[in-house]
């Protein structure tokens, strides 16, 4: 014990430096929605890790994997250190949502930490993801090994079919018509779920019009406030692809609230809803937007490329630029804005919107099969944002072929690159959430 406690006295302050850098001018704004944060993160080791981007990237870089060494680590060169990437890639970022044709999709979700940078860090934060609920699910370290490699098989298959000229009918996205087990499941109830029931819940009719009910979390706006905030929607309107502005009625504001973020990715960050009019006079159909100011991801601390970091207008910007690319037929409701010089998310509060449930997953076979598709998953959306998605300026070749070729030059490797991963960073992961409870319980996080 005398001999370790030195180093974790070290690791805490290496881990409340990384905090003061990410969070700390949004903790002295509202220091109670990150005691909330906090304690969520408290709760077990993956909600530590989902709530620590910024100490993965710093450990990545640390470890000799920043952007300026890139180029001679393991599968990077100089395409594939510059691939579109998730940014916070964990195995709970999987959900459903209602694309832009109709379609209920299982997919990748949350992609609020995307940038362009080395595509092997998403599958090493997935990997270590992955690790800390095998452990939290008793599964030993070889039944984890396993999944890890199923999940680079995966992966590396999907890349492979997509690079030799695949077409999409062969490798469809997972619906309602070729998802099958927890996936299925999830679409399923996603189609039970319906817009009146967002409706019913968040808002209620008063003078035969639609308003946001009071309570609940919602924030009552003064004058000024919901001046600036009408403005900023205005401005968003302009960053709709024509396609999304089919109904100009679609587009009236029937109520704006406020809200304040208190999850573990957007504590503290000032968040609106605006209640708009459908696509008809009805009042079932009305939408709900938000509007959320853009957070810096993460991994931006450890990409030097300038071209990259100036291609920019704002957070609000490269938050919905990244997640176009890295998703096929985003939310049309998706687009950018500004307030108070900061850049603003607005996407729609979707009625459909179910994320993977893992607490019900304990059978190896069946939690085998769900990650072999998320691997698939992982490789259609780093394969989707490449030459073709409209940025070619930032990635101005296909990703799949550049990808395919890089693990293909070493085929044994790439698994056991992720293995590897995934046992150390779950280790140290388990271990640094532990020093953090220490901390928050014993009040040595400043400013809380």
């Amino acid at each position: 014990m005398s001999v370790q406690q030195p180093r974790a006295e070290q690791r805490g302050e290496e881990i409340l430096a990384v905090f003061d850098t990410a969070f700390g001018e949004l903790l002295a704004a509202d220091p109670a929605a990150f005691r909330v944060k906090f304690r969520k993160m408290a709760s077990s080791a993956f909600a530590f890790y989902r709530g620590t981007a910024a100490l993965f990237y710093h450990d990545l870089h640390a470890e000799g994997a920043s952007a300026a060494k890139t180029a001679s680590g393991p599968y990077l060169d100089d395409r594939t250190s510059r691939v579109w990437i998730h940014g916070d890639l964990h195995a709970e970022n999987f959900g459903t949502y209602m694309d832009s044709q109709g379609r209920l999709i299982f997919n990748v979700n949350d992609f609020d930490e995307a940038y362009v940078g080395p595509f092997t860090w998403d599958l090493k934060r997935f990997a270590g993801s992955l690790a800390l609920i095998g452990y939290a699910k008793a599964l030993s370290d070889e039944q984890i090994t396993g999944l890890v490699r199923t999940y680079a098989a995966a992966y590396r298959e999907r890349v492979h079919a997509l690079a030799t000229g695949a077409k999409s009918d062969e490798v469809p996205p997972f619906t309602l018509d070729t998802a099958d087990g927890p996936l299925l499941g999830a679409l399923r109830v996603a189609r039970s779920l319906t817009r009146f029931g967002l409706l019913d819940s968040m808002t209620d009719i008063r003078d035969f019009e639609r308003r946001f009910a009071s309570g609940g979390g919602a924030i009552e706006l003064d004058a000024a406030t919901r001046y600036k905030v009408l403005a900023a929607f205005d401005g968003y309107l302009e960053t709709l692809p024509e396609s999304s502005l089919t109904r100009p009625d679609s587009y009236r504001v029937k109520d704006v609230v406020g809200r304040r973020g208190i999850g573990i990715g957007s504590a503290g960050l000032p968040s609106y809803n605006i209640l708009l009019e459908g696509n008809s006079d009805a009042l079932e159909n009305d939408v709900v937007i938000y509007l959320k100011q853009a957070q810096t991801p993460a991994v931006s601390r450890h990409i030097t490329d300038r071209a990259i970091r100036e291609y920019w207008q704002h957070e609000g910007h490269r938050t919905v630029i990244s997640q176009r690319a890295l998703q096929a037929h985003a939310d049309p409701w998706l687009g950018w804005t500004e307030m108070d010089g900061s850049g603003q998310l607005v996407a729609e509060v979707s009625p459909y919107a179910v994320d993977l449930d893992w607490s019900d997953l304990d059978d190896l076979d069946e939690i085998t099969t769900v990650v072999a598709d998320l691997g698939r998953a992982t490789a259609t959306m780093h394969s989707a944002a490449d030459d073709e998605s409209g940025h070619s300026e930032l990635v101005p070749f296909s990703t799949e072929r550049a990808m395919d070729a890089a693990i293909a030059a070493d085929e044994d490797g790439f698994a056991e690159l992720l293995v590897d991963f995934a046992h150390g960073y779950g280790a140290r992961a388990r271990a640094d959430h532990q020093t953090f409870v220490d901390l928050f319980r014993n009040g040595r996080i400043p400013g809380l």
